[in-house]
């Protein structure tokens, strides 16, 4: 019975989510339209939106640990549920993201993503798609802010393996920038593919600073090490039993 309840108010979290996202791309498209400002306050408004309501209508509360980068930096990001976006969207000043080239014809999320400067990679191109994002940013035409990339290249399970691509740390050599990573245990609250939100604390946590210099090998491992040791303490705080090591 208790799941049964939690079930029908994910549902209807689910739905309001949703229908916000339509009413508030229909009221901000017009400023949208004229200015990236627009665009990014609609992120937000949406995106604060729905952590709020997902505090008070599945019990699904969100925290954000470590300093918030403003500047001109990438964020490398443990991706675990669209919630983590959410909440990574949410706090950061300009958020762009490299993305699957499908996502640009996602209705709502599709225009706005190209709005505020998103970058489509197709991954049966990758290579060719990470150089052509390196000689945009090089040559200024991209717009300024926060660059987010997954480093695995899609959501992972909370407690599944997969590996770290080199796209990133390419990115990271040729474009000479600063690196935050950012761990998270959102996974355990919001799967993908299903209706049901688990009540408790989810959070995402941006950890220091990767300085650039290192090589591509040394920075790859640098941030599979942060972002993999943070992101099990993160679980393990949320009660999940991570693969050989049992509940904590």
């Amino acid at each position: 019975m208790v799941y049964a309840i939690q079930w029908l108010r994910s549902l209807v979290f689910a739905g309001q989510a949703y229908g916000m996202m339509l009413l508030m791309a229909i009221a901000f498209t017009p400023w949208a339209l004229f200015d990236r400002r627009g665009a990014f306050a609609a992120v937000h408004a949406w995106t604060g939106w729905v952590r709020w309501t997902a505090s008070w209508m599945v019990g699904l509360k969100s925290e954000v640990r470590g300093p918030v980068p403003e500047g001109e930096v990438m964020i490398a990001a443990k991706h675990q549920s669209f919630f983590d976006i959410i909440m990574l969207v949410s706090v950061l000043p300009r958020p762009k993201f490299i993305m699957k080239a499908q996502l640009r014809w996602a209705p709502i999320l599709g225009w706005y993503a190209l709005r505020i400067g998103c970058v489509p990679v197709d991954r049966g191109k990758r290579g060719a798609a990470i150089k052509a994002m390196v000689a945009r940013v090089k040559s200024g035409k991209q717009e300024p802010g926060q660059l987010i990339i997954f480093p695995q290249g899609t959501r992972v399970a909370p407690g599944a393996m997969r590996e770290y691509k080199v796209g990133v740390a390419v990115l990271y050599e040729e474009l000479g920038s600063p690196v935050v990573p950012v761990a998270c245990n959102v996974g355990v609250f919001w799967p993908r593919r299903r209706i049901y939100r688990q009540p408790g604390l989810a959070v995402i946590e941006f950890l220091p600073v990767v300085e650039p210099g290192l090589d591509k090998r040394t920075f790859l491992e640098t941030i599979e090490r942060e972002i993999e040791t943070h992101s099990n303490r993160l679980m393990a705080e949320a009660g999940f039993a991570l693969p050989g090591h049992g509940a904590e």
